[in-house]
């Protein structure tokens, strides 16, 4: 279960309360990671580092050692922040000749798939130069990171590894593992070593935010955790202080949980249109939804309403049940409601396709019910 010998690209989630020593942001910590990062490049390892401390280094600088509350004191605070972090890494990185790259990102950016596509070209590109990309979501102009719980970095860094179809992703945190039941208010509280599914019971115990300046607790972890293993992705979440972790994490050592990969990886577009942002809403009839489960397009004829403004090629919502790319954009479809497929040209012209998403382009959101195969 831990032999991580055939993995190549390793995702590294960094999180504010390892950065953090004394409540102040720990600058040698990020020379011990450098060091650690080095010398897993050279057992041929390609890592790519999800860091956060932008906020904690841009509110060090201007002399703010309370939590910052405020969205755009927060804004603020990561665009003082980002390239003092950046700095840090640069310097140490620079010790053992490597170069770095800083990648900055938004959820919008992730939503759309062109740009995940150039953003995929892009990494893999600094991969194959040996460069080491440091991502971080650009929260001096998106706020789903800042905001507890739309997204954070250990959300960010699953999204990562499964757009990028890394093999391993480790969350390193200021937990040594995940434990039976929060070890806060139960002394004999036992790490887990191995977690082969997610279970309802490991996701009602996952806990709250963290330290003053960390946006992230056990709960975004087993979200994280979740992304990545519908891409087939490993994750180790483990204690980010332990002397050598990430080497030897990838040498085997039973350090922290290991959650397991789900058996049947999703491909790779499937996982980018679940994990979008939906742009609409439409809801369909009985009959239309009977034929998506059966792996059939949806065609106008089963459509009832259209909710939103939505381009052709967005990310919508069906049904509540399925995630799916419209095939064209929202005013097309308020056009063609209930509409035979062959009268779709005459209504709105020939260049127009006759179906509303293609099957291969719509999919189950996990935990919709499933039709009764009784009946």
């Amino acid at each position: 279960m831990r032999n991580f010998s055939k993995s190549k690209k390793v995702v590294i989630k960094i999180g504010t309360n390892t950065l953090t020593k004394n409540n102040r942001l720990n600058v040698e910590y990020i020379a011990n990671i450098a060091g650690q990062i080095a010398t897993i490049k050279e057992l041929g390892y390609q890592p790519l580092l999800v860091s956060s401390g932008a906020i904690g280094f841009g509110a060090r600088e201007m002399g703010i050692d309370k939590k910052v509350k405020k969205t755009r004191l927060k804004q603020a605070c990561a665009a003082i922040g980002q390239p003092i972090l950046v700095h840090y890494y640069r310097t140490e990185f620079q010790k053992y000749n490597i170069h770095i790259a800083q990648v900055l990102l938004t959820k919008e950016a992730l939503d759309s798939r062109e740009m995940y596509v150039n953003l995929k070209t892009a990494v893999e590109q600094l991969l194959e130069m040996g460069v080491v990309p440091i991502f971080n979501e650009n929260d001096s102009v998106s706020t789903s990171e800042i905001e507890p719980y739309i997204g954070d970095n250990d959300q960010l860094s699953a999204h990562i590894a499964s757009k990028l179809d890394a093999d391993l992703l480790i969350i390193l945190t200021d937990v040594d593992a995940l434990y039976d039941k929060n070890p806060i208010d139960h002394p004999d509280a036992k790490p887990i070593s191995v977690v082969e599914e997610l279970t309802d019971e490991i996701i009602a115990n996952a806990g709250g935010a963290g330290s003053s300046f960390a946006t992230g607790g056990m709960k975004t972890k087993i979200m994280a955790v979740n992304i990545a293993r519908k891409a087939g992705c490993r994750t180790v979440l483990a204690h980010g202080m332990e002397p050598d972790v990430v080497p030897r994490i990838l040498a085997g050592e039973e350090l922290g949980t290991l959650f397991l990969a789900d058996k049947q990886k999703m491909p790779n577009k499937s996982r980018w249109i679940l994990n979008a942002t939906p742009k609409g809403k439409l809801t369909i009839d009985a009959g239309a939804e009977a034929a998506i489960w059966l792996k059939k397009s949806l065609l106008p004829s089963g459509l009832v309403s259209v909710e939103g403004e939505f381009s052709k090629g967005d990310v919508i919502v069906i049904n509540n049940k399925f995630k799916a790319i419209a095939g064209s954009d929202s005013s097309s479809m308020r056009q063609i409601i209930g509409v035979h497929s062959k009268e779709i040209k005459s209504i709105l012209g020939d260049a127009k396709r006759d179906v509303i998403s293609r099957s291969q382009e719509i999919v189950p959101i996990p935990g919709a019910n499933t039709p009764d195969k009784s009946n």
